[in-house]
């Protein structure tokens, strides 16, 4: 017969457990257990220890004793009736309380995974600590293994993912601060948010992998190409994907853009007659923007905690979206928030094959033709044997081949997007995003089925271009000036009494150095010689910015 309560007996030193028909603490010396399961997990720095089901908290305080000052102790349990149990613990001997309280641990009953490493980073801050380690002092975890295994990997998949923007931001912070600068003049010349709605129309989102060939081919039976102007769903698509959709006859609704470097050019040549509406980042690539004739929305992701990005959010009522790192992502999310009705994605597989990275006709895939001899064949051997790429299963249960880089935005999708109920994945060789999946037929039909649409967008928004320029040059004045009271101050012209406020505001011109990414929120140095002559060094190309942007205003 189940035990449905928790039952404590006393043991030779503290309590012992039974619930569930299980023994979760020794009826010997739950204690002494405890603490030799303790001293088998190694004490290092900057390190997240993670407690499934503490119980009575045994072991713990010896644990303590050898943590380091810059690591912590999660402890979680998912369990009500065990929670209550390591909350208010039966008499005072169970000796839990002083473990539970102290700083360095945090005792919770979170069994959100999203939300646990929210909590983390409320309690102890971003870029904190460098990898999880389990720490298991007892049996209470066995209750709900699974459900520890999926917290434990959400928060290892937090922290990788947390040190991995830090490792961008180190290297493209400078270059994504440049672009949201020379940016501006394209923004002011867009459309205004909330121009471009899809209101309750179901939208495909389609990603460049080698498993949108498959389903553009479905598509492409069902369609015939002078039809492709008239489906009865929206399409929008990552940048990488607008020539392959453009060499089978499908001009998308949106292409969305989100790539900061020069290569993304490479997606759009060509497209500039194609006039298709495209979603930018602030921080794309500056050039990317002049190569469209068709409508122009921008968009933010906060690559990190700036003060100039909430000056230019606030002043220019930009649309902020989450900076989830992947343009697959960030139009998926888009297509949520410009429609609410259905949304199927395709070709975002977060995978590759031997003779396919990416969809036909993509550059990546137009460059592996060109390379094309005697010598060299179309099978790209070297991306599958490359460093940290390993094999996995695909929807469809066809061996493909990932790296980390993708493991972690696929981890990321599904965390983001697995609770919605409107959106689906169509099969395929891609990894499994945590959706349902539907076949190509039956997505087509989804969508088909969903009420048609209205191919009228809202017209664009027109009449505003001189008052907003207006604005912006107004923004870029003051801008210039903070930026050259600055220089003035660290060259000796002024006094330095406004230095610690300059730097706070701006921080772009130090925000990607690597003791700053490493740890965000950190506080500048005014007393640091060698931080404020690299400050300085960082200022004379915005200052040429900011001035080119002045006279990019110019009525």
């Amino acid at each position: 017969m189940l035990t449905d309560e928790p039952v404590l007996t006393r043991a030779r030193r503290g309590f012992s457990l039974v619930y569930k028909n299980k023994t979760l603490l020794s009826t010997v010396d739950p204690a002494e257990r405890a603490e030799k399961a303790a001293e088998k997990v190694p004490a290092m720095e900057r390190t997240l220890y993670f407690c499934p089901s503490p119980l009575l908290g045994y072991g713990l305080e010896a644990f303590i004793s050898r943590l380091s000052p810059d690591s912590a102790i999660l402890c979680v349990e998912t369990d009500e009736k065990l929670f209550s149990l390591s909350v208010s613990p039966a008499g005072s001997s169970a000796g839990s309380s002083a473990a539970f309280s102290h700083p360095r641990l945090l005792l919770t009953d979170e069994k959100d995974p999203a939300a646990l490493c929210a909590l983390v980073r409320e309690r102890w801050g971003s870029r904190v600590f460098r990898r999880v380690v389990p720490l298991k002092l007892n049996g209470g975890w066995q209750l709900d293994a699974a459900g520890y295994d999926g917290l434990e990997t959400a928060l290892r998949n937090d922290i990788a993912l947390e040190w991995g923007n830090a490792m961008t931001l180190v290297k493209l912070g400078r270059r994504y601060a440049r672009n949201a600068v020379r940016n501006l003049s394209a923004l002011c010349a867009s459309e205004k948010p909330g121009a471009f709605s899809f209101g309750f129309d179901p939208v495909l989102v389609l990603g460049a992998g080698p498993s949108l060939d498959g389903f553009l081919d479905v598509l492409s039976k069902r369609a015939s190409p002078e039809r492709f102007e008239n489906l009865p769903f929206r399409i929008v698509c990552v940048d990488t994907c607008v020539p392959v959709l453009l060499n089978r006859g499908i001009r998308p609704d949106l292409a969305v853009v989100l790539e900061s470097q020069y290569w993304n050019v490479k997606d759009f040549i060509g497209a500039r007659n194609s006039r298709i509406p495209a979603a930018f980042d602030l921080s794309s690539y500056p050039a990317v923007t002049e190569l469209f004739g068709g409508r122009r929305f921008f968009f933010l992701t906060p690559w990190t905690s700036l003060r100039l990005l909430g000056r230019i959010s606030g002043y220019f009522s930009v649309p902020v979206l989450p900076p989830l790192g992947s343009v697959g992502l960030t139009a998926v999310e888009l297509a949520g928030r410009l429609s609410k009705g259905p949304i199927v994605t395709a070709g975002i597989d977060f995978s590759f094959t031997l003779d396919a990275t990416h969809a036909r006709g993509s550059p990546s895939h137009l460059a592996l033709l060109q390379r094309q001899n005697r010598f060299r064949g179309l099978v790209d051997a070297g991306a599958a044997f490359r460093g940290g790429v390993f094999r996995a299963a695909s929807k469809s249960g066809v061996p493909v081949f990932s790296n980390p880089a993708m493991r972690t935005y696929r981890n990321l999708f599904e965390e983001t997007f697995s609770r919605a109920g409107n959106i689906y994945d169509v099969s395929g060789t891609g990894l499994s995003l945590g959706l349902k999946t539907l076949g190509p037929e039956e997505a087509l039909g989804l969508l088909r089925a969903s009420g048609g649409i209205s191919r009228e967008l809202p017209a664009p928004s027109g009449g505003e271009q001189p008052a907003r320029s207006g604005r912006g040059r107004d923004f870029a004045e003051k801008e210039l000036e903070t930026l050259v009271e600055l220089r003035d101050i660290l060259g000796g012209v002024r006094g330095g009494e406004k230095l610690p406020w300059l730097l706070e505001e701006l921080d772009y011109l130090w925000a990607h150095f690597p003791e700053y990414a490493a740890a965000e929120g950190k506080k500048p140095s005014v007393t640091d010689t060698g931080f404020l002559k690299r400050v300085r060094a960082e200022i004379d190309p915005f200052v040429k910015l900011w001035e080119l942007l002045k006279k990019a205003f110019r009525p």
